[in-house]
C-alpha cells in the first residue's frame, strides 16, 4: 500500500476520494439521459421537458462556480468538499423522492450547484495533496472519474433504473455521497483556504500570461464535443448507440491513462494530439458513418483524443494561472459548463436548419481554431517542452 505521507508517491487513498466525487458529478449530470422515459411517465411531462434536468444541472454549475469559489476563498479545501458532496446527498434524495416536477428541477439545479463548488476545487485539491513533480497524474487519477462515469456509472444506473425503477437508481446515488464523506472525513488532509484578499479576480487571473488560451481552447473545444455528444443518437443510423458509447467510453479510459503517464512532461504535445484525434474522428463520421465498423473506429479515436482533454486543460489552467490557479480553474468550470448547455442549443439549431449530417463538419470547423490557439501559445498556456 502506498504510504499517503511520502512525498515521493501519490497519496492514492485521498486521490481516489476525489475521482470518486468527480464520478458522482458525472454521474449525477448525465443519469436522467439513461432513464429519461420512466422519469418523463412518473412526473407526468414531455421527454422534451424531462431532458432540461440535465441542462438546469448545467446551468446551477456554470452559474455557481465562479461566485461560490470566491464566497468560500478562505473554507478548508477539506470543509468545502464535504459540503459540496453533501449537497449532491441532498439534491439525489431530493429527486428520488420527488413527485413533482417543479421540485424535482430544483434539486437538480442543487445538485448543479453542488458540482460548481466541487469542480472549483477539484483539481486544484489534487495538486495540493501530491508531489510537485506528480500534480499532473494527480489531477489525471481525479479526472479518470468522468470516462468511467460515462462508460461504467451510466450504464450500470440504466440498467439498475429499468430493473427497481428510476428512484432507486438516485437514492444509490445519494448512498454512494454519504460513504464518501466518511471516505473523505478519513483519508483525504485538509488544505487551507486563502487568507482575506489574497483571492485574485476573475479579470486579474484571466489577464495571467496563457490562462486566456487555455479558456478559449476550453469553451471552443468542449462545444465542438457536446455538438456532436448531445445528439449522437439522431445522428447514427443503424448502428447501436450503446455500443458506440461504450467503444467510445473504453477508449476515453484508455486516454486518461496514456495522459497521466506523460502529462507532466508532455502536456503540448498531447493537447496537439488530442485534437487532432477528434477531428480525424469527426471526418471519419463525416464521410463514413454509413460504416458500422467505421464507426466504431472512430468512436475509439473520439474517445482516445477526448478523455484526456479534461486532465489536459485542468492541468494547463493549473499551470498558467500560477497563484490565480483556483480562480483560472473556477472560470474553466464555467466555461465548461456553458459550452456544454450551448452544445446542445447549436446542435438543435444546427438539427433543425440542416439535419443530422451536419454535425460532425460543425465539429471540424470548431477544431480549427483550438489547434491554431494550442499551437500559439506556444511559451503560455501550452509552453514546449523542455
Amino acid at each position: 500500500m502506498i504510504d499517503v505521507l511520502t512525498p515521493t508517491r501519490l497519496p492514492l487513498r485521498s486521490l481516489l476520494a476525489l475521482t470518486t466525487a468527480a464520478f458522482i458529478t458525472v454521474l449525477t449530470e448525465a443519469l436522467p439521459a439513461g432513464v429519461l422515459p420512466a422519469m418523463s411517465a412518473d412526473l407526468r411531462v414531455g421527454e422534451s421537458a424531462m431532458g432540461q434536468a440535465v441542462t438546469i444541472y448545467a446551468i446551477g454549475t456554470a452559474l455557481a462556480a465562479i461566485p461560490l469559489s470566491a464566497a468560500t476563498a478562505g473554507w478548508s479545501r477539506k470543509r468545502l468538499l464535504l459540503a459540496g458532496v453533501a449537497g449532491f446527498a441532498v439534491a439525489n434524495t431530493v429527486t428520488a423522492v420527488s413527485g413533482v416536477y417543479a421540485l424535482t428541477m430544483a434539486g437538480r439545479f442543487a445538485a448543479g450547484v453542488a458540482a460548481g463548488v466541487v469542480w472549483a476545487l477539484l483539481a486544484g485539491y489534487a495538486r495540493r495533496v501530491a508531489p510537485e513533480h506528480l500534480q499532473g497524474k494527480a489531477i489525471a487519477v481525479v479526472m479518470a472519474g468522468i470516462p468511467l462515469a460515462l462508460s461504467l456509472g451510466v450504464p450500470a444506473g440504466t440498467f439498475l433504473g429499468e430493473a427497481v425503477g428510476w428512484r432507486v437508481t438516485f437514492g444509490v446515488m445519494s448512498v454512494i455521497a454519504v460513504v464518501l464523506i466518511a471516505w473523505i472525513l478519513a483519508a483525504v488532509p485538509d488544505q487551507p483556504g486563502q487568507r482575506d484578499g489574497s483571492r485574485i479576480p476573475v479579470r486579474r487571473a484571466v489577464a495571467v500570461p496563457g490562462v486566456a488560451s487555455v479558456l478559449v481552447v476550453t469553451l471552443v473545444f468542449v462545444l465542438a464535443h457536446n455538438v456532436l455528444y448531445t445528439y449522437l443518437a439522431t445522428f447514427l443510423h443503424g448502428v447501436r448507440v450503446d455500443a458506440v458509447l461504450l467503444v467510445f467510453g473504453i477508449a476515453s479510459v484508455l486516454s486518461i491513462v496514456i495522459v497521466g503517464a506523460r502529462i507532466d512532461r508532455q502536456l503540448r504535445e498531447l493537447t496537439i494530439v488530442a485534437t487532432v484525434l477528434v477531428a480525424v474522428a469527426a471526418a471519419m463520421l463525416a464521410v463514413l458513418s454509413g460504416s458500422a465498423v467505421l464507426v466504431y473506429l472512430a468512436a475509439a479515436l473520439w474517445g482516445l483524443g477526448w478523455g484526456g482533454v479534461p486532465t489536459l486543460l485542468q492541468t494547463a489552467a493549473g499551470n498558467a494561472g500560477g497563484e490565480a490557479a483556483d480562480t483560472a480553474q473556477a472560470a474553466l468550470v464555467t466555461l465548461w459548463n456553458a459550452a456544454m448547455a450551448g452544445g446542445g442549443v447549436v446542435g438543435g439549431i444546427l438539427l433543425d436548419a440542416f439535419g443530422p449530417g451536419v454535425f460532425p463538419w460543425t465539429v471540424l470547423v470548431l477544431l480549427v481554431p483550438v489547434l491554431v490557439v494550442v499551437l500559439g501559445a506556444r511559451r503560455h498556456g501550452f509552453p514546449a517542452s523542455s
